[in-house]
């Protein structure tokens, strides 16, 4: 928490009926107490001494605080090291989490921001508190510009993926899952400005500072790459052999470093769906991040909010990046059911990336 004086609790915010959102993937996360912490003593055992050269080198510090970070949300067996490496500095006492919705299509949504209504979400600890800070910003937000799908966020995985690690480094943490789904990068920029506003009026109600009070989170995986398994589609651009996955891992370092290393600006923003998204219809991949929306969404967020406070400027730290196939993979399976839940192989691997942004 913040050293200001204490603040009143959202007294605005409506007495809602308890709800409790469940789980999405009881095998690729930990879902039980047990599980986070021998998931967490694993990668420290395996990749601490590593972690913390990472950070050393980064010039990151423990009480360093990121405003907005992106982080991954696939099996803890594949991305392990990239889970600590980047939500250990998220230390605000609510995030907003901008997940992916993978299945918004079936369900007809796009160009809306997707919230939910439940006030609980499961975590190994206990139950995750959802902020009031939703209600606030959503009774600032023109009717448009979102919905409420409880549907939708009940099956998506991208906002719970984050859950046991966030609630394990702080069991009092709160959250705001939105959803963002298939939108062009024109209408991002409409939604996103709308957003910053209405959490940066919040915050101003709130007293809250942004680092500590309050952060930002965009759940995305990397690339995910080659010609089998992906329901019929080929996405090995270079080959689904030992010089394409080189080529690829080469393709993803120049992503990261043209759109997330330094100073986060719109114009970066909008190169990172140059990369991801099809020329003549944004709905396509060209390069396939399934994060190709809730990154750019939350980055322009960030900024705008950014703008909004007349904040400092956010610089982006690529921490890391990692994938399926690396040296990395965390054992679990003999942890109460956990496991993978895809294969990893040159013909089907997925990328990892940590960012942070101070």
């Amino acid at each position: 928490m913040s050293a200001h004086a204490p603040r009143p609790a959202l007294s605005q915010s409506p007495v809602l009926t308890p709800r409790r959102r469940g789980l999405a993937d009881r095998v690729g996360f930990a879902h039980l107490e047990r599980q986070i912490e021998a998931v967490v003593q694993r990668i420290a055992a395996q990749d601490g001494a590593k972690l913390e050269r990472i950070l050393h080198d980064k010039r990151i510090s423990a009480g360093d605080r990121w405003r907005m970070a992106i982080a991954p949300h696939d099996d803890y067996a594949y991305a392990g090291l990239m889970y600590p490496l980047v939500l250990r500095n998220v230390a605000a006492s609510a995030v907003i989490i901008f997940g992916v919705a993978h299945k918004a299509r079936q369900l007809g949504l796009e160009d809306r921001l997707l919230f939910d209504s439940f006030t609980h979400w499961a975590g190994p600890y206990g139950d995750i508190a959802v902020s009031p800070l939703r209600e606030s910003i959503m009774a600032r937000l023109p009717p448009g510009s979102y919905c409420v799908n409880d549907e939708m966020q009940s099956i998506e995985h991208s906002v719970e993926a984050k859950l046991p690690f966030l609630q394990h480094y702080n069991r009092a943490v709160a959250i705001v899952p939105i959803l963002v789904p298939s939108m062009s990068f024109s209408r991002m920029t409409e939604l996103a400005p709308q957003l910053a506003r209405a959490i940066g009026l919040a915050m101003d109600d709130e007293r809250l500072e942004w680092g500590s009070d309050i952060a930002l989170v965009s759940s995305t995986d990397a690339v995910h790459y080659g010609d089998e398994g992906w329901d019929g589609r080929n996405f090995a651009r270079y080959g689904a052999d030992a010089e394409g996955y080189a080529r690829a891992l080469a393709h993803e370092r120049q992503i990261i470093a043209e759109c997330f290393e330094g100073e986060l600006r719109p114009d970066r923003i909008e190169r990172f769906t140059r990369y991801t998204l099809a020329d003549d219809d944004h709905r396509q991949y060209k390069w396939t991040w399934c994060g190709r929306y809730s990154v750019p969404f939350g980055l322009l967020t960030a900024w705008s909010l950014q703008q909004m406070r007349g904040a400092r400027t956010l610089a982006g730290t690529a921490l890391g990046y990692a994938t399926s196939l690396d040296d990395q993979r965390i054992r679990v399976d003999d942890l109460d059911g956990m496991g993978v839940t895809a294969p990893a192989t040159l013909r089907h691997w997925v990328g990892y990336a940590a960012v942070g942004f101070l």
